[in-house]
């Protein structure tokens, strides 16, 4: 073992921490001041919505039985 690498530090060095206010301010993000943010399209129609619901309730109880 070379001297080399007795001198390198086990853990990888630290980042300097942030605060919750810095990091979501470092991506642009704004707080929520509706529902109307959370909205998504995506489902098409309700029909998907229906058959997603229905796969997700049969996949839940799959293996209870």
């Amino acid at each position: 073992m070379s001297s080399a690498d007795s001198e390198q530090p086990i853990h990888p060095p630290t980042r300097p921490r942030q605060s919750v206010e810095e990091l979501l301010a470092a991506k642009g993000t704004r707080p929520i001041a509706s529902l109307d943010d959370l909205t998504a399209d995506t489902f098409a129609s309700d029909e998907e919505v229906e058959e997603f619901v229905a796969f997700t309730y049969s996949e839940r109880r799959r293996d209870v039985a």
